[in-house]
């Protein structure tokens, strides 16, 4: 058993963190205690030492633990687990603990679950609380010591990774609902024991260890007035600043104390002195960090040669796993520069918004998103809100922005937020909690996110998911962080988040989600006038939406001023998005067909007269048009040709006619391949595989992607 700093003679009193001060002011009134939460970590507490100054040192629960219940005239404290059994973790001094255990837990061996023990377990539970009174083995009667070795021991018992006792929790076996209704009535039949110099009447407690409240049948937790239940938090920034201090310290020394390990210092590293704003990056760069991971980041550090200064990047490093990523050394900021012109070729007609994007992404790569708040460290790369009308590149800025920053559209997880609207829709993207279906699988978007953290997220018309879903982005969006139904923190700090909606182009909405009047009417913005309006439009009724009708203005703060307006095309974008679109129909026949597509300049001006008229849709509706206008009629034409048709013949559309009732029918004329070989038929690509100077019939350009 190792000597706490605690013990010393020269600490008058210690200060506790307040979960452990609520269990010691406590123990005159319950018998048992469920810890649950951060039970696992190291805790800072205050000395206030006999000369009138303070010192913090940090310790594990064990010792925590054992100085208040030490003060409050404890022997011993035990400890129990199914895989070691019955041993003692501290005992004040004389006391033969272990011969009294060894004697009391025979029987019950290691390695097995208390409720395989036919009941062993609670009968040294049993005993425990009543302290062993008239149990333990010592004088015969007449001897002057008989009546103290009589009288009951005072002492306090952890069952450490309680939950990991009940196989399912919802679905209690026989034993374990047996074994947990025998500690419940243990507590029930408790008696305090009365302290010799103090006078107070205490429990000898039963203290659960449980990583969650709901680890233990509720029954247990919540029906008896003996058990209370206490959580322990994740550290605050106070928390988190003491212990920052006290590593600052190590950082100093080439070997650290065992009390606050952070291991050797390696050859060739300089000992250093922290400042004060060291230590305070350094606390607030560990944030939703436990102090015991702070420790382990100093020592990943000292492993890795970091200094003191830059534990920001130890900390990085610890959580993600990764020391460079794509993010520093510049590799993001030159993928930029070489990608800037793509994704404006990329994404036609929306000049304002693709400036915008790209400025939040070169903040992003010089690491000043968010840099006018003091605690910005954590928060995802850059986070921007694609509003507008559908069809006018949305998703396909997303896709782009992958590619560019990412090195693939593969870097864009996609989310179609309509599959979240139904009521606790959000357990898929963050896990079910423990005992729902689902629970072992996780959440989609932590799972994928911890496997790769390095990419753009797409929440793909966000409007249309669930309150609950949109709650779970305030974490996201100010924190960087979620934690999942298993309790695995995942971060986003190296994402860029990217939602996308239709808000407010049809007017803002009602309290059904309906919008109330029309925003744009049939008539499209045109002048610049007109589309500044359009764009005012949009951003009130935006605001109008998550104010009035989602009541939730703390999640429209969080997008602060990245929300990026898409207007719809004009006539001579529509018109190249229909150039393109047709060049992909024809690359497409051949490549599945053989066959080669040919628009005569008469079919193709009535194909755009068609697909341009109405722009509503953007390019999607220019796409649907075409589907219907050509793909259809076209497929159908080539399939009445029967198997006349053979790899390499040429399917020339002369004419497009549409009827009145909204009918198309295409004037197909087909050349079939003959045995001579050369140039192409105008538009084909020739022997080289590239088009010949006329092109597909006017589908020019030098784009190979459309929108």
């Amino acid at each position: 058993m190792t000597s706490s700093p605690l013990d010393s003679p020269s600490v008058r009193r210690t200060v506790p963190p307040p979960f452990a001060a609520e269990l010691a002011g406590t123990l005159s009134v319950h018998a048992q205690y469920v810890l649950h939460g951060n039970v696992r970590d190291d805790y800072v507490v205050g000395a206030d030492l006999l000369d009138g100054s303070r010192r913090y040192h940090a310790v594990g629960l064990e010792d925590l633990l054992w100085e208040q219940l030490r003060r409050a005239g404890y022997a011993s404290l035990l400890r129990y687990d199914a895989v070691a059994g019955f041993t003692v973790a501290r005992c004040v001094d004389g006391l033969d603990m272990n011969t009294l255990l060894q004697q009391s837990s025979r029987g019950v061996g290691g390695r097995k679950e208390p409720t395989d023990d036919d009941g062993r377990v609670e009968a040294v539970f049993a005993s425990f609380a009543r302290g062993w009174a008239g149990e333990r083995p010592g004088p015969r009667p007449g001897d002057p010591r008989y009546d103290d070795y009589q009288k009951p021991l005072p002492a306090a018992l952890l069952v450490d990774y309680a939950s990991r006792i009940p196989t399912q929790v919802n679905q209690l076996s026989d034993a374990e609902r047996t074994f947990f209704l025998r500690c419940l009535k243990i507590a029930e039949e408790a008696v305090p024991i009365t302290r010799d110099k103090s006078g107070r009447c205490l429990f000898n407690p039963v203290v659960w260890l449980a990583d969650g409240e709901r680890d233990l049948p509720a029954w247990l937790v919540t029906s008896g007035v003996r058990v209370r239940s206490i959580g322990v938090p994740m550290p605050d920034l106070g928390q988190r600043r003491r212990m920052a201090a006290l590593l600052a310290a190590q950082a100093g020394r080439s070997a650290t104390s065992n009390t606050l390990d952070v291991g050797p210092l390696m050859p060739g590293a300089d000992l250093e002195k922290a400042s004060e704003d060291d230590v305070e990056r350094f606390a607030r760069s560990a944030s939703g960090l436990t102090l015991r991971a702070m420790r382990e980041s100093m020592r990943l550090a000292r492993d890795r040669k970091i200094p003191f200064a830059e534990m920001e990047r130890a900390v990085r490093t610890y959580k993600l796993g990764v020391s460079r990523t794509p993010w520093t050394g510049g590799a993001v900021a030159e993928s930029i520069r070489h990608g800037e012109n793509d994704i404006r070729e990329r994404v036609l007609g929306q000049e304002k918004a693709v400036t915008q994007t790209l400025d939040v992404l070169k903040r992003a790569a010089l690491g000043l998103s968010g840099a006018q708040a003091s605690g910005s460290g954590h928060r995802p790369r850059g986070v921007l809100f694609f509003a507008g009308p559908t069809g006018t590149g949305k998703t396909e800025l997303a896709k782009a922005v992958a590619h560019t920053l990412f090195g693939s559209e593969e870097a864009c997880l996609r989310f179609d937020m309509s599959e979240f609207s139904a009521p606790h829709s959000a357990d898929r993207l963050v896990g079910a909690p423990p005992g729902y279906v689902g629970y072992e699988a996780g959440g989609e978007l932590t799972r994928a996110v911890r496997e790769d953290p390095f990419r753009v997220v797409l929440f793909d018309e966000i409007d249309k998911a669930d309150k609950g879903v949109l709650d779970k982005f305030l974490q996201v969006l100010e924190d960087g962080r979620l934690t999942d139904g298993q309790g695995v923190t995942t971060y986003f700090s190296e994402c860029v988040l990217i939602f996308t909606s239709n808000l407010g182009v049809h007017g803002p909405s009602g309290e059904d989600g309906r919008p109330l009047v029309s925003a744009a009417g049939d008539r499209l913005p045109e002048s610049p006038e007109e589309c500044a309006e359009f764009e005012r439009r949009i951003l009130s009724n935006v605001r109008h939406h998550f104010e009035r009708t989602l009541k939730r203005p703390e999640l429209l703060n969080r997008f602060g001023g990245n929300i990026v307006v898409f207007q719809y095309i004009d006539e001579p974008t529509a018109r190249r998005i229909l150039q393109l679109q047709l060049r992909n129909i024809a690359r497409h026949m051949e490549r599945q067909s053989g066959l080669r597509l040919r628009v005569l300049p008469e079919a193709e001006r009535t194909l755009a007269d068609e697909c341009v008229r109405d722009r509503h849709n953007g390019g999607r509706g220019i796409g649907m048009k075409l589907e219907t206008h050509l793909i259809n009629p076209l497929a159908r034409g080539v399939f009445d040709q029967g198997t006349d048709l053979t790899p390499g013949s040429v399917v020339t559309v002369s004419r497009v006619v549409v009827s009145e009732d909204g009918g198309v029918d295409l004037d197909l004329e087909v050349d079939t391949p003959t045995a001579t070989t050369g140039a192409g038929p105008a538009g084909m690509p020739d022997a080289s595989g590239m088009p010949d100077a006329s092109g597909i019939s006017g589908i020019s350009g030098m784009l190979d992607k459309s929108l």
